[in-house]
């Protein structure tokens, strides 16, 4: 069987990339980091990957908001192609400031309308936050999740959180419409799965939302950085869900075996 490819999209200012990388060769993937000019001079390249990674950083330096440069770049220049591979089922992640690219593109909630409907401001402390947090993983459709990447999490995991604009905003019909398709991936949590407050909610995100996934189910944002916890000895108590690797690892994991 041939290796599952990815593309993780990089410009100025992106600096998980190699995390992100790592990551996914980890989970047995052959792995591109190339840069956004390098696709825009061969727009259909990007459709023979068969993953697409926005990883987190600071693009542009964070000029204007936050991911709103490259945002603007892949949805304006590589626009068609990107919308077709998210309709074409193929698994899409964006991570903290990738999450904020794929929300003010319009990748998410709706990559069918490709409209952007939601956003990612300031933190309710208005500085960045960095830290563990506990996450709950959210399984309302059947006691499953929606999301290809979160599939046989446990009920509560912790990632680490480094953003100063990660709070989950929209109008009250796109987030009942949200909530309504169980498109909530994770929610901050305290370590028992309970509502909780700052700093464990390091934001103030509406409904405490820490990602999102499309219908679909395959086009997954998050603020917190799973590629920063891969192994059980990067978490300050050692957790793991095998004594060796932590739950970031189990996420990309889910991508490469659902294209399997």
């Amino acid at each position: 069987m041939k290796k599952i490819k990815v593309i993780i999209i990089r410009t100025a200012g992106t600096n998980c990339d190699y995390e992100l990388k790592s990551a996914f060769e980890l989970c047995g993937a052959t792995v591109d980091r190339v840069h956004i000019n390098e696709l825009i001079s061969s727009k259909s390249k990007i459709l023979s990957y068969d993953i697409l990674a926005v990883p987190g950083g600071f693009s542009y330096g964070d000029d204007i908001a936050s991911g709103k440069i490259l945002s603007n770049e892949i949805k304006y220049k590589l626009g068609d192609n990107v919308k077709k591979f998210a309709l074409s089922g193929k698994p899409i992640i964006g991570i903290c400031n990738g999450f904020q690219i794929l929300v003010k593109m319009g990748l998410l909630p709706k990559p069918e309308n490709f409209e952007q409907i939601s956003t990612l401001s300031y933190n309710d402390s208005n500085k960045f936050e960095c830290r563990w947090v506990h996450l709950k993983t959210e399984k309302k459709a059947n006691d499953r999740t929606l999301c290809l990447w979160t599939r046989d999490l446990p009920d509560v995991i912790s990632l680490p959180v480094a953003h100063g604009e990660g709070k989950f905003v929209a109008d009250k019909k796109i987030l009942d419409e949200i909530e309504k398709n169980n498109q909530v991936v994770f929610r901050y949590c305290d370590k028992n799965g309970k509502d909780t407050v700052y700093p464990q909610d390091p934001n103030g995100s509406l409904n405490a939302i820490a990602g999102i996934c499309n219908k679909k189910g395959n086009v997954f944002g998050l603020m917190p950085h799973p590629e920063r916890y891969i192994y059980a000895l990067q978490h300050p108590s050692r957790e793991g869900y095998d004594g060796v690797y932590g739950w970031g690892k189990k996420i990309f994991q889910n991508a490469i075996d659902y294209l399997k």
